[in-house]
């Protein structure tokens, strides 16, 4: 019997296993690869769309039982990558060299966590295996250096064929470009449109990013010179809002969406941030600050997904004080599993996206 196990017996009772996402054959997605046999041993590479895979441990689990169904097997091994696809051209819009998908994290008002979200976003993709980037779009308000722990960083600047480059900083896995690194601390930044527009167009263009799976860009809120700058220069795989379930954050987290919609970028889904607060002291009590399920509710009225609801917790905010995302400093936090699973849907739905 065990003359019967071969590559095409093995790739033939593996043909039905489909990604769950994609929903289609992983031997057709070719995800199936370096398939070894040997005295009823039996090794592949299950090649994934993204180290950020949320089904990953399902597929495998899935591979396994359809390979063991097969007489003569008496071991199954997966070894697991990932290869993330490249998002899909447009014909008006340039890319940038060695970058795969680009993403807005946007809002309609400040002060709901936008940049929270992003930094924690970054990270736990980061975390995954990706290949990962920041820009801190903010101009007028730069906070993500000292969110990623970079407040004394130095970016250097090199001359390069095309004139002066930006090498980003890092930490955590992840590049950073911001305005933090080019003014000092207390320096406001004065600039109408046209200036703004050039910065985000350095950012873009003039920074050593080298090879990224995933660029996230924190924008500044609102729809103004900024969001029309990215929608404009790039194409993008996709923009995620940020929104509170307080009625006037829902309103404004409307209109920002609608401007992507309008600008032909996809939405990827609605993010509610401090969608209720978790006393230290009382860790199994859950106050709703803000209200509830404003963000569940205008998702279903959008037709779009809620990707995640993220607890308003303390020692969410003092580590973005002090530089350390509570996915690295408290990774089991109600919080940070929050973030992270958000990671893992936006991720997977860009890979979707591109395959599609």
């Amino acid at each position: 019997m065990l003359t019967t196990l071969d590559t095409s017996r093995i790739l033939e009772v593996l043909r039905p296993v489909q990604d769950p996402e994609l929903r289609k054959s992983l031997v057709e997605l070719n995800m199936i690869r370096n398939i070894e046999v040997k005295d009823g041993d039996v090794r592949f590479t299950l090649v994934l769309t993204t180290p950020a895979c949320p089904l990953r441990q399902f597929i495998v689990e899935d591979c396994e039982r359809a390979v063991k169904t097969l007489p003569g097997v008496e071991s199954v091994t997966v070894d697991v990558t990932a290869e993330t696809p490249q998002q899909k051209a447009l014909p008006d819009r340039t890319g940038i060299a060695g970058v795969k998908n680009i993403l807005a994290v946007s809002s309609g008002k400040g002060g709901v966590g936008k940049s929270t979200v992003a930094v924690n976003v970054a990270v736990a993709l980061a975390q995954s295996g990706a290949k990962v980037g920041l820009i801190d779009a903010d101009i007028y308000g730069p906070n993500a250096p000292t969110m990623l722990g970079l407040s004394d960083a130095k970016v250097m600047v090199q001359q390069g064929a095309a004139g002066e480059v930006l090498e980003p900083a890092f930490n955590y896995g992840v590049k950073l470009v911001s305005m933090g690194f080019l003014i000092d601390p207390d320096q406001p930044v004065i600039w109408r449109g046209p200036m703004l527009n050039g910065i985000i167009r350095q950012f873009l263009y003039q920074v050593s990013w080298g090879e990224l799976d995933y660029l996230i860009v924190d924008m500044p809120p609102g729809t103004g010179d900024a969001q029309l700058t990215m929608a404009q220069a790039v194409p993008m795989a996709g923009a995620v809002i940020v929104t509170t379930p307080q009625t006037v954050a829902l309103q404004d987290a409307r209109r920002g969406l609608r401007m992507f919609q309008q600008m032909q970028v996809p939405v990827l889904g609605i993010v509610e941030n401090m969608s209720y607060f978790v006393p230290p002291d009382l860790p199994d009590r859950q106050y709703d600050l803000f209200g509830s399920g404003g963000g569940e509710k205008t998702a279903k009225e959008l037709g779009l997904p809620l990707l995640g609801c993220v607890p308003l917790e303390m020692p969410l905010r003092e580590g973005g004080d002090r530089g350390v995302p509570i996915v690295i400093e408290q990774p089991e936090s109600a919080s940070a599993r929050a973030l992270t699973a958000i990671a893992q849907q936006i991720a997977a739905r860009v890979s979707v996206a591109a395959l599609s």
